[in-house]
């Protein structure tokens, strides 16, 4: 079974197109399947794949990610001055982060920027096609402020101290305003997103919000037996990380008027891209910017909260189940799953798991229509090369 075969099967397959199916651990298990990357011939014509020359995908929408940075300063003004402080606490230069989500989607939009099928219009009058990237650039602002209220949430139910290196605004102004000033971002984002007039991304968006709440709940009513599944922990990160990028890449894609089936191969690579970050981040938990166990925050393990790492180690030593059910308020307990996890494959898998999901992402860039245009073609490329980034960070 090839392949691009195997993957157009999983895009046909309903079960995928929202959450993560039963059976999903069997299919991709790093220990049961390797999921090879596409091999050159399979790689089409439509995108470059043979230049040495580098590739800074930011790079390529710094003017775009500037404008939509002081979109967003311009947006999260309030009344009260408290409140307006708190609201732009991470939209203020410096402390913006790296704009990752925009990126991606700036980048989608223009590797969706080509002729509509069967549309009656041969050449789009540029007043129009400006129209478009601007609601496409709005949905890269609402993208960003649902993720910062879900940021500004997730501190204070975590008691964080520090986020992007500065203290958080919880630690900072108290977990009271924090939330409210969560919620206001989200009801701007909620009036940007009626500006678009467009009921189909309007339901999309508004589930994302809805996935975040569930995302969130699971991890903090989990059973022994939840906590310990790999499928659990898989949806419970779609919900939390994927859903956002994967439903926003489709949201571009139709705005932009794309087919069904153009608009799927948006979502899945959002969906890939997402998980493979999320995969990422628990492992550089435990690992930080050293190859040695242990240099990491823990910061997940010290919450109870218990990722890939060591759900495969559990799978190589089962007795690291009770370490786990015992929980992690005795720091001997904490060192004994490090000693454990220090002892299995748990993190070369958790990182062989990313690379299926960050190749399945590209695979959906390969698969989209044929295109001569340059900047269509620089843009799926860039995109292709964020599922390399992702998986090759260090923080």
């Amino acid at each position: 079974m090839s392949f691009r075969w195997a993957l157009r099967r999983l895009s046909s397959d309903t079960r995928f197109h929202g959450v993560l199916p039963q059976g999903y651990l069997r299919l991709f298990s790093a220990s049961s399947y390797t999921f090879p990357g596409p091999r050159s011939s399979e790689i089409p014509s439509c995108l470059p794949h043979g230049s040495k020359d580098p590739l800074d995908p930011f790079s390529l929408v710094a003017d775009e990610l500037s404008a939509v940075a002081n979109k967003l300063r311009s947006m999260v003004i309030a009344e009260v001055p408290k409140l307006a402080s708190a609201a732009e606490y991470f939209f203020k230069m410096g402390v913006e982060g790296k704009r990752f989500r925009p990126t991606v989607l700036l980048l989608m939009a223009s590797a969706l920027n080509m002729p509509i099928p069967g549309s009656a219009i041969d050449s789009v009058d540029h007043n129009v096609s400006k129209d478009l990237r601007s609601r496409q650039q709005c949905i890269a602002e609402i993208t960003e402020m649902i993720h910062v209220a879900s940021l500004l949430h997730d501190d204070v139910l975590d008691d964080a101290d520090t986020r992007r290196g500065i203290g958080s605004l919880n630690f900072v102004m108290g977990n009271k305003i924090s939330v409210l000033a969560g919620d206001f971002l989200l009801s701007r984002a909620c009036v940007a997103l009626a500006s678009l007039k467009n009921t189909e991304v309007v339901t999309l968006l508004a589930t994302v919000v809805e996935h975040l709440v569930t995302g969130e709940t699971m991890q903090m009513t989990t059973t022994s037996d939840q906590r310990c599944s790999m499928e659990y922990y898989l949806q419970k990160t779609y919900y939390k990380t994927a859903s956002l990028i994967s439903n926003s890449c489709k949201a571009i894609a139709l705005l932009a008027g794309q087919t069904a089936e153009v608009s799927k191969l948006a979502y899945d690579y959002g969906r890939n891209l997402g998980l493979a970050f999320q995969l990422i981040d628990d492992v550089l938990d435990f690992t930080g910017t050293s190859a040695s166990l242990g240099k990491g925050s823990l910061s997940d393990i010290h919450h109870g909260i218990i990722t890939a790492p060591i759900l495969f180690a559990m799978e190589e030593f089962p007795q690291l189940r009770d370490v786990v059910d015992r929980g992690f308020d005795d720091t001997s307990n904490v060192d004994l799953a490090l000693d454990y996890l220090g002892k299995s494959q748990g993190i070369q898998r958790t990182k062989e798991l990313a690379s299926q999901h960050a190749q399945q992402a590209a695979a959906a860039i390969y698969d989209l229509p044929k295109s001569d245009d340059e900047d269509v073609l620089i843009s799926r490329r860039a995109l292709v090369d964020l599922t390399h980034r992702v998986i090759t960070r260090t923080k």
